[in-house]
């Protein structure tokens, strides 16, 4: 009888027990590698993963005890039975592979010290189903004590194996783990073999049929050692693979691996570019799917920029991409990687930047530069083929009041609408812009002239009265028409769209709604007209409007009873150019309103700085009582020049009282209220003046100065002005007779009794008041100083 333990020094293969421990290090390192590599996989692969680290687990701990056994020299001969030897191991990978499981069914620490103790115990069934397996002629004694000790030893380490594991990251979890696993090991087999006893015995029989200890060791070393290698370099390989593949997808572009023309790999983006399957297109030629330039695939460097070219999806749609190819060294020889990035995002996204670059973004027609490049291209064809183009301006009438009345929402509601109506009238192979606001323009080109054109101006009038009824719409506007016609009406472009523009406004002239041809000869007044109208649109601006006051006269005292504010423009080339001339004008174009409010704020503020409570008489246009908050703006003006209401007189004609006079009326009784009196100007000239007193609530009537020019030579006249002066007093209004430039004229209304004179007489419009001398220093009116006048 003899001591295991105590033989090791001196009866050990101390080659064999380097290689055991070898074996057990390299086992137990790729059992934790393993062990990382199921709580990383998906779920789809983990029970693969968990049956490999099983197996490899099981190996290390049955090669380590059985080549630590193998390296014991007895003195006599020792042989191993194949049963019990292939049980052992089978018993080793089961307990691996129920730790596992344990250890990873809920993830947590205590499964995993759980786990751990199931692998420690299935080393010790290992352990002791390898010791069954020797066969000798002798028989084993185990110390009881000593082999609990030693099963406790190696559960307690490997539970703490898996436990460190659980705990710690990075490197420290396979170290620590991998130290305790080797340490669980190895305890329970020195600890046990020192507890067991090999006591000869002649009559133990050894069965024939057994392994040679020589042949064992041969069959466990390289057995266990290629298995735990392979499992080492398949989760390494696979752990690098996996992830430089999903590296790989997940990038954004596509990726194809090309060697001799033939594709060898792609990655899951330029599968899901362009819907082919990793199998159709492997073994492929790159030219299946990519629109190669005619250099193919001799355009890759390291220096190349990439190129846009095309990609052929599956179901035949032509996708745009950016190419970029490189070459690299893949599966051990020289190949190209082809980065396909998809662009078609980016060519909508420069489309539309080209498109807005050359369309209105309101109405999506060619803007002002798309409408010079086809203006130019359609002039260099038709100077080709001796062909004429037109071009035809259009321009909307009482667009501005409708948008400065119903708000920028409507108005391009409007806009939109015109562009649809035009769109329905032209042809294809016609251009329609809108040049900016309210102006478009139409060329027509490879068609007669002028029939085309002139029949394509009717369809758009026929259009917009159809479809722009301002007897059923408020907001409906009318269209006037140019046109002008290559080559006989200029030779350019500039030419062309001048010479439209100019018999637009002779089509204005004539009353609008109607469609002119250029003529050379047409007025000269046609075009001023229409410069005015762009003029007058920035004379604010410039500085170049004023305010001039005319006196009211009280007929009876000669003193100043108040000033009327009349507008005058003083135009940088031109000079004076009078009302008469420019506010009609204002008017079509919609300008008077904001010259209307500029000229209110200007008389209130300077009233506003006089001693004395003198009114300020303001003539407000027909479009300006169609605002809505035309009240509202008269009320803002007063509070902020904090003039007292009463003090405002508002000058309106009976074109005022033609459209809606219900709503009129009302808002009169609102001017009322706040103090603001109400004149009817130039009064007898209209055809209702008599109901139009009776139904309206005036302050005040003023005679218009055609009547006064007369009085003296006319007496229809004289008797005109006699009627309404009597008709005024028995309506207790007050009369005021305009245009009184001669001595007999103010004695005539003054016998008559008329309230007020008003004329170049008495004094002419000048600068304002408050600049001059202070009211009540202005001397009466006696018939000395007016014969001077």
């Amino acid at each position: 009888m003899f001591s295991v333990l105590a033989c090791i020094q001196h009866q050990h293969d101390w080659r064999l027990i380097v290689v055991a421990a070898v074996i057990c290090l390299i086992g137990s390192f790729t059992t934790m590698l393993l062990f990382q590599r199921v709580q990383e996989c998906e779920r789809a692969h983990r029970y693969r993963w968990m049956a490999t680290a099983a197996i490899t687990c099981g190996t290390g701990i049955w090669a380590t005890h059985f080549i630590a056994m193998l390296a014991y020299d007895s003195g006599f001969p020792i042989s191993y039975a194949p049963q019990a030897t292939a049980m052992s191991i089978v018993v080793a990978i089961a307990a691996a592979g129920a730790a596992i499981i344990v250890a990873h069914a809920r993830g947590n620490a205590a499964s995993f010290a759980i786990g751990g103790a199931i692998l420690g115990l299935g080393i010790a069934a290992m352990h002791f189903t390898g010791m069954a397996a020797i066969e000798a002629q002798a028989r084993l004694i185990y110390d009881v004590p000593m082999t609990i000790s030693a099963v406790l030893a190696g559960t307690i380490f490997a539970s703490l194996a898996l436990l460190a594991f659980h705990t710690f990251r990075d490197i420290r979890r396979l170290a620590v783990a991998t130290t305790l696993f080797v340490l669980a090991i190895c305890s329970l087999h020195f600890t046990s073999m020192s507890g067991i006893t090999l006591r000869p015995d002649a009559s133990v029989i050894v069965a024939g049929a057994s392994i040679d200890r020589s042949l064992l060791a041969g069959i466990v070393i390289a057995v266990s050692t290629a298995l735990i290698l392979t499992a080492f370099g398949a989760t390494f390989l696979d752990r690098h693979l996996t992830d430089l593949r999903g590296l790989a997808n997940a990038s954004l572009e596509g990726l194809l691996i090309v060697r001799d023309d033939r594709i060898l790999d792609v990655n899951e983006r330029l599968i899901e570019m362009s819907g082919w399957t990793s199998s159709q297109l492997t073994g492929r030629p790159p030219t299946a799917i990519l629109v190669l330039g005619p250099e193919g695939l001799n355009c890759c460097g390291d220096t190349d920029g990439p190129s846009e070219i095309t990609l052929l999806h599956v179901d035949g749609r032509e996708i745009p991409v950016e190419i970029l190819c490189r070459t690299i060294e893949y599966r051990g020889r020289e190949s190209h990687v082809l980065v396909v990035r998809d662009i078609t995002e980016r060519k909508k996204s420069e489309r539309k930047i080209e498109h807005l670059a050359h369309h209105d973004s309101l109405t999506d027609l060619p803007n002002r530069a798309l409408f010079d490049d086809r203006m130019d291209l359609a002039l260099r064809l038709a100077a080709q083929r001796d062909e004429q183009v037109a071009i035809l301006c259009l321009d909307l009438d009482r667009f501005k009041a409708a948008n400065d009345i119903f708000g920028h929402g409507e108005g391009d509601r409007i806009l939109c609408k015109v562009a649809d109506i035009l769109r329905d009238v032209t042809d294809s192979t016609d251009t329609i812009a809108r040049l900016g606001g309210d102006e478009f323009a139409i060329i027509q080109s490879g068609v007669p002239q002028p029939e085309s054109a002139s029949q394509l101006a009717n369809r758009v009038l026929a259009a917009f009265a159809e479809r722009m009824n301002m007897a059923r719409d408020p907001k409906a506007v009318g269209v006037t028409i140019g046109i002008a016609l290559f080559p006989d009406d200029g030779s350019n472009s500039d030419e062309l769209r001048t010479n439209a523009d100019t018999a637009l406004y002779r089509a204005k002239g004539a009353g609008r709604g109607t469609a002119c041809f250029f003529d050379a000869a047409m007025d000269e007044a046609a075009r001023i007209r229409r410069e005015l109208g762009h003029d007058l649109r920035r004379a604010i601006l410039r500085n170049e409007l004023s305010v001039a006051y005319q006196p009211l006269i009280a007929a009876r005292s000669g003193q100043v009873a108040g000033y009327e504010a009349l507008l005058r423009w003083i135009h940088p080339e031109r000079g004076v150019i009078g009302p008469a001339i420019f506010i009609p004008i204002a008017e079509e174009s919609g300008t008077i309103v904001e010259l209307g409010a500029w000229v209110l704020e200007q008389a209130c503020s300077e009233a506003a700085r006089w001693a004395e409570p003198l009114t300020i008489a303001v003539n407000v246009s027909p479009v300006q009582f169609q605002l809505p908050n035309f009240c509202e703006q008269v009320a803002d003006v007063l509070s902020r020049t904090k003039l007292d209401g009463t003090r405002l007189e508002l000058e309106i004609t009976e074109a005022v009282l033609m459209r809606d006079r219900e709503a009129v009326l009302v808002l009169l009784h609102r001017l009322r209220a706040l103090g603001v009196r109400i004149v009817m100007d130039d009064f007898g000239t209209g055809y209702s003046s008599l109901s139009n007193l009776q139904s309206f609530p005036f302050d005040k009537i003023k005679i218009d100065g055609s009547f006064t020019a007369a009085i003296e030579h006319d007496d229809a006249a004289r008797s005109i002005v006699r009627a309404i002066i009597g008709l005024g007093h028995s309506l207790n209004l007050p009369v005021v007779t305009e245009g009184v430039e001669t001595e007999a004229q103010r004695l005539i209304v003054t016998e008559q009794n008329c309230s007020q004179l008003q004329g170049f007489l008495l004094g002419k419009p000048g600068a304002e008041p408050s600049r001059a001398l202070h009211p009540a220093e202005i001397v009466q009116l006696d018939s000395a100083r007016l014969k001077r006048t």
